[in-house]
């Protein structure tokens, strides 16, 4: 059964997951080289906490497979469950477009906590 759209809960299709999983795993596989390269190099620890920035990009794109919902789509005031890809077509209602939105919010803030949380445990690395 294809998904449809549902405010605050899902805004994407079969596609839209599948172009944020290949963005989650870019995101997880730059993560990982990024913490090897900075551990391996020897730069001082504070240095480190530059992976927080893919590390909090990859926790955005997988809560986003994970929960059929796409944060940009959200801040635009669009979805596409059953478009071609790339294809979003607006959300009429202010009401769902503001849930939309707090989840939107919801999910980086996730993403935040994981990149604050990956920085810091790197920087815990000796």
């Amino acid at each position: 059964m294809s998904p449809v759209y549902v405010p605050g809960t899902c805004n994407i299709g079969v596609e839209e997951v599948a172009a944020r999983r290949r963005a989650a795993v870019a995101a997880t596989g730059a993560t990982v080289l990024l913490g090897g390269f900075l551990v391996a190099s020897g730069v001082p620890r504070e240095a480190r906490l530059l992976v927080g920035l893919p590390a909090a990009l990859a926790a955005v794109s997988w809560l986003q497979v994970r929960n059929s919902f796409c944060v940009a789509y959200a801040a635009r005031g669009v979805f596409n469950v059953a478009q071609p890809l790339g294809m979003a077509l607006p959300v009429e209602d202010a009401a769902a477009r503001g849930a939309d939105r707090r989840r939107a919010l919801r999910m980086i803030a996730g993403g935040v906590a994981v990149g604050v949380a990956a920085a810091a445990g790197l920087c815990l690395v000796p």
